[in-house]
């Protein structure tokens, strides 16, 4: 038996592994709304993370590739209603604002004449872009503001409006998706859509999650963690895709210690939250990072630590993040491996 994801290394650039994320500041994990100001530096053993709010690294250029083919087989996974208009355009501004904070060598917005309708400069040398356009008229720009920025940046995109106190998903490109569906999803309450999550609602945690988006000021930015564990370097395990990935998850059993440790990836997302300025909308960004066993193993602290989570995950938290069936072997290997042995 063998695993189901394309033919890709599994083999991490070293800017991969020195920004990884690391998940795990303590040995046990429990849902938790874990949020704090962004951005800022986190140190770690291997590096540091967490300086910007929209990452570029070595991947950039295939992840976007990868996106536009998502895209092209499923245009479900880009979706916006109606009175979204304004907080698309609102999202690409944020967007390219943060991209040139992050690149600012070859990524830059430019404003060329304020008033009612503003003229912007977009600059992204990456891709080979140089473009002028007119803040609201979509005659301006080659593609809808949200899919024409999402096309340029590694994190998937959620737009949530806020109507009597409540918020909705209802305008995001989504394509790295971990084990759901914004296509299903769109259009769905911010509690509807975290509905499965154990947990979350019977330790009010998604309800406190909900006050505190509900309470963000216009240009505030958090982020948070999340994290689970993936088979091969498959960015796209949205539920749309199961029958592709999910009997990997049985497969991986049945691997030798080798493969193993090369198969099963650490799957870390950077959530960042910011209330848009002009329409009010909250953004919420979604960059998914992966790392393999065997790179994993090289960064002791994150060897013992993750082993450590591994094992005590409750049974209902491991059976949802759909780890249960390979966790101890995962734990078991992590320990075997010290120094990527």
């Amino acid at each position: 038996m063998t695993v189901t994801h394309p033919p890709e290394s599994t083999v991490s650039a070293p800017d991969l592994v020195a920004g990884f994320p690391f998940p795990f500041p303590q040995e046990t994990y429990r849902y938790s709304t874990n949020v704090e100001p962004a951005p800022s530096a986190v140190p770690t053993p291997a590096g540091q993370w967490g300086e910007a709010v929209v990452d570029v690294d070595s991947e950039y250029a295939h992840e976007l590739a990868e996106r536009a083919a998502i895209l092209e087989r499923d245009p479900s996974r880009h979706a916006w209603l109606p009175h979204m208009d304004v907080a698309c355009w609102d999202a690409m501004l944020c967007l390219m604002r943060e991209l040139g904070l992050t690149r600012p060598d070859s990524m830059a917005l430019t404003l060329l004449e304020s008033g009612v309708r503003p003229r912007y400069h977009w600059r992204n040398d990456l891709l080979g872009i140089d473009h002028t356009f007119v803040l609201g008229d979509l005659s301006t720009l080659p593609d809808e503001p949200l899919a024409w920025i999402a096309a340029q940046v590694q994190e998937d995109i959620v737009l949530l409006d806020q109507r009597d106190g409540v918020l909705y998903g209802d305008a995001g490109v989504v394509t790295f998706a971990a084990d759901w569906s914004f296509g299903f999803d769109v259009g769905m309450s911010f509690l509807e859509i975290h509905g499965p999550v154990p947990r979350l609602h019977g330790e009010g945690i998604i309800t406190r999650a909900h006050e505190f988006l509900k309470r963000l000021q216009p240009g505030e930015t958090y982020r948070r963690t999340n994290w689970t564990l993936t088979i091969g370097r498959r960015l796209d395990v949205s539920t749309e895709l199961y029958p592709e990935w999910g009997p990997d998850r049985d497969a991986v059993l049945h691997l030798d210690d080798e493969a193993f440790g090369r198969e099963v990836h650490l799957r870390v997302e950077v959530q960042h939250l910011i209330r848009l300025p002009e329409s009010g909308a909250v953004m919420f960004l979604i960059r998914s990072y992966l790392l393999p066993l065997v790179d994993l193993a090289r960064v002791e602290h994150w060897r013992v630590r993750t082993a450590d989570v591994l094992d005590e995950l409750p049974q209902d938290l491991a059976d949802y993040k759909g780890v249960a069936k390979y966790r101890h072997r995962t734990a078991a290997w992590l320990r075997a491996h010290g120094d990527g042995g």
